[in-house]
């Protein structure tokens, strides 16, 4: 079936693997918590692991990228020739992930065609990006999947389907997995999918001409828009244009490298929580606040500062947009003199944590998600790293996995 929407087989671990080892949160989670990767090392071991196959952030910078990055190709590679992977045919799975916090979210994972994908807005692409991609960002990720065998996804697509049409058309058929996540991540399940091409459909048929005019106002070709998970798509695109350029036409069409692993949610779904995404800055931060008071001004566009001393409250933003790239605009200034980096945090509580320890954090508000597909519709984007769905314990955690190469 062509279309938007290319079910590809799909691998997951062998039934006799533990999902709680297996399974770990995404890559680019606990970015400053370097505590929170050494724990999970721990807890990990010497068993099986989505672990073994990614480099987490945290790690990146410390000397030993080159080496991870190796280490990383050939667990996927011995992992394959082990034979530890079992394969659904289907190309789709039912996925049911309860957090801790006692939100439920349901989703498809299934591969989507990254020829309908483009993170440039003006190109009006089936699926698009939400927010700003930094392009400096991905020549980095580029390396880490060059020569890996397999992609782990933690991309999650967003669908604009209140009627919940989609998810009502699905077959449920065998229970693949069901487990406890490790670190307080919750509880993972999932089921194959009996009838992938009439839920490919449902897909496809969202958009329809008829559907896009009612939603937007006119025919604005937007399928699915990302959520979590930007640049690692931007990746996987920038990967197949280079690779399809070496393939005939008959090789483009069915090569593996073409098609990226996601899990699609509707935006209705009510364990979807848009949660801001919060700024903690290292380094030279002696003038930072008020710079940040003095800089904002009347235009009234950061929300709370917090610092080892206290907060410095402020009023809070009208708009999340204005919030973040009025933000980002007095960091980029104040970086040019000064020597910060900034972290882009998940959860007040880990903001002030950091900042507890002499960073300072600002706190930013949370994007109304019901206003996030028509911004996309006019063909804009948000700023980067504008909004978060949940916090960070709720980030998809890597489990299945799918062939990149032939």
């Amino acid at each position: 079936m062509k279309g938007t929407i290319r079910p590809y087989p799909i691998l997951i671990p062998e039934e006799r693997l533990d999902g709680a080892k297996w399974a770990v949160i995404a890559c680019d989670q606990f970015t400053s918590e370097p505590k929170y990767w050494e724990e999970l090392d721990r807890f990990v071991g010497d068993a099986p692991s989505a672990l073994r196959m990614i480099l987490p952030e945290a790690l990146l910078g410390d000397g030993e990228t080159t080496r991870r990055i190796e280490d990383a190709d050939r667990a996927m590679d011995s992992y394959l020739e082990r034979g530890l992977f079992r394969t659904i045919e289907s190309g789709m799975i039912l996925t049911r992930r309860t957090t801790a916090y006692g939100r439920v979210r349901t989703g498809i994972v299934t591969s989507v065609d990254l020829e309908a994908y483009s993170y440039r807005a003006e190109d009006r692409a089936a699926i698009r990006a939400t927010e700003g991609t930094v392009l400096e960002r991905i020549p980095p990720r580029v390396k880490i999947r060059e020569n890996a065998g397999l992609e782990l996804p933690h991309v999650m697509m967003l669908i604009d389907d209140e009627p919940d049409r989609v998810m009502r058309s699905v077959r449920r058929g065998e229970r693949l997995y069901a487990f406890d996540l490790n670190m307080d991540g919750g509880r993972l399940e999932g089921w194959n999918v009996e009838n992938p091409d009439e839920v490919a459909a449902a897909y496809e048929a969202l958009l329809r001409p008829v559907e896009q005019v009612a939603k937007y106002g006119s025919n604005a070709g937007l399928l699915m828009a990302v959520g979590d998970g930007n640049h690692s798509l931007a990746t996987a695109k920038t990967c197949w244009d280079k690779l399809k350029e070496t393939l005939s036409e008959e090789e483009r069409e069915r090569h593996p490298a073409r098609f990226a692993l996601v899990e699609i949610v509707n935006i209705y779904d009510e364990g979807i929580r848009f949660e801001p995404i919060h700024r903690a800055v290292f380094g030279d931060v002696g003038e930072l606040v008020k710079t940040i008071l003095r800089e904002s001004g009347a235009t009234n566009t950061v929300g709370t500062i917090v610092t080892e001393a206290g907060d410095c409250l402020y009023p809070q933003p009208d708009s999340c947009a204005a919030a973040v790239a009025g933000v980002d605009r007095i960091l980029d200034a104040y970086a040019r003199d000064h020597g910060i980096r900034v972290d882009y945090v998940h959860g007040e509580e880990s903001v002030r944590e950091l900042a507890a320890k002499g960073a300072v954090g600002i706190l930013l508000p949370p994007l109304p998600k019901a206003e996030l597909f028509r911004i996309v519709a006019r063909g804009g984007v948000l700023p980067r790293k504008t909004f978060s769905m949940g916090e960070a314990r709720e980030k998809r955690y890597y489990y299945e996995c799918k062939p990149i190469r032939l």
